[in-house]
């Protein structure tokens, strides 16, 4: 009986398997190990403002990598900012701002705005994007807990040509005096990513606009973090030459602000650096949070995305 092929099974295209890319991708993952059990089980406070909030595929990226370090072990706190949406609140509402010394000055009516827009509709938007990647979030503000109390912002200003020293009157913008971190060591230990807005309330029970950089330095001073890392719009610190300098000490960070290297709204994101480091936060980075992935690429590699500022 002749074989006429009618038994035979069927020829099947085997899906091809592009394994050099599974192998590179297999070594990445393995190369991020070390930096993993580096920041296992440890407090990273990531600030996270800039316009990097106002793009959807830039916000998706930085809740990804949140989940991601959640998952990896660590304890990822978020405080946020919010300035250009305050900005479009408060002109739909018809309220005048007005800036001094790049610091917006916060009256009643403003300081109502600015808590419904940082500690409402931001704060749950970056809840929302963090639970669709798969993470579990609580959004919350200084008050909550009595998590931050502040105090009155102290700012002076010198008079280009009499050289007198002034006070300057900012409303109600405030400074953390004390953190209380009763609340994070809660929802951290329940494996829950807090979400924080810098509203903050003083002794007087008055709420208080607070910079979102200052108030993520406090919040990282005293939770002893690991990592403080300050998204921002540029690329890290630069020199004179506009190019980036990877690494400062604090000392470092003082001579620049003496020679002019650093100036402008540099200079209160250094301090708060300084600020945080002197508390014992471990270091800091500011960093480009344009980036896709910034946070793992300074996290879980050994490409640092941006200026990273230790105690010396």
């Amino acid at each position: 009986m002749s074989d006429s092929g009618a038994d035979k099974a069927p020829d099947v295209q085997q899906p091809t398997v592009q394994l050099p890319n599974v192998h590179v991708r297999a070594e990445v993952l393995v190369q991020a190990l070390p930096h993993m059990q580096r920041y296992d089980e440890e407090v990273v406070v990531i600030k996270y403002g800039g316009h990097a909030m106002g793009d959807r595929a830039a916000a998706e990226d930085f809740a990804e990598d949140i989940v991601l370090l959640e998952q990896s072990g660590l304890k990822p706190v978020v405080v946020h900012g919010g300035g250009p949406q305050i900005g479009r609140m408060l002109d739909r509402l018809g309220i005048k701002s007005e800036f001094r010394e790049g610091l917006r000055v916060t009256d009643e009516a403003t300081v109502e705005v600015v808590e419904m827009v940082l500690a409402g509709s931001i704060n749950k938007q970056i809840v929302g994007w963090i639970s669709a990647e798969g993470g579990k979030a609580i959004g919350l503000c200084g008050k909550d807990g009595n998590m931050v109390r502040a105090r009155r912002a102290a700012r002076t200003v010198v008079d280009p040509d009499s050289h007198i020293e002034r006070q300057l009157d900012l409303g109600l913008v405030g400074e953390p005096e004390h953190v209380d971190r009763t609340v994070l060591d809660a929802v951290l230990k329940a494996e829950l990513i807090p979400v924080l807005a810098p509203v903050a309330v003083g002794a007087d029970n008055q709420t208080y606009n607070v910079n979102a950089d200052t108030f993520a330095g406090a919040i990282a001073g005293a939770m002893r973090a690991k990592r403080l890392l300050l998204l921002t719009d540029v690329p890290g610190v630069l020199d004179k030459n506009k190019t980036l300098i990877p690494e400062l000490s604090i000392e470092d960070c003082r001579r620049l602000i003496a020679d002019g290297t650093i100036t402008a709204g540099m200079i209160p994101k250094i301090e708060t650096c300084i600020y945080a480091l002197e508390q014992g936060v471990e270091a800091v980075v500011i960093l480009d949070g344009k980036v896709p992935h910034a946070v793992l690429l300074e996290l879980f590699t050994d490409y640092g995305a941006g200026t990273l500022i230790r105690r010396s």
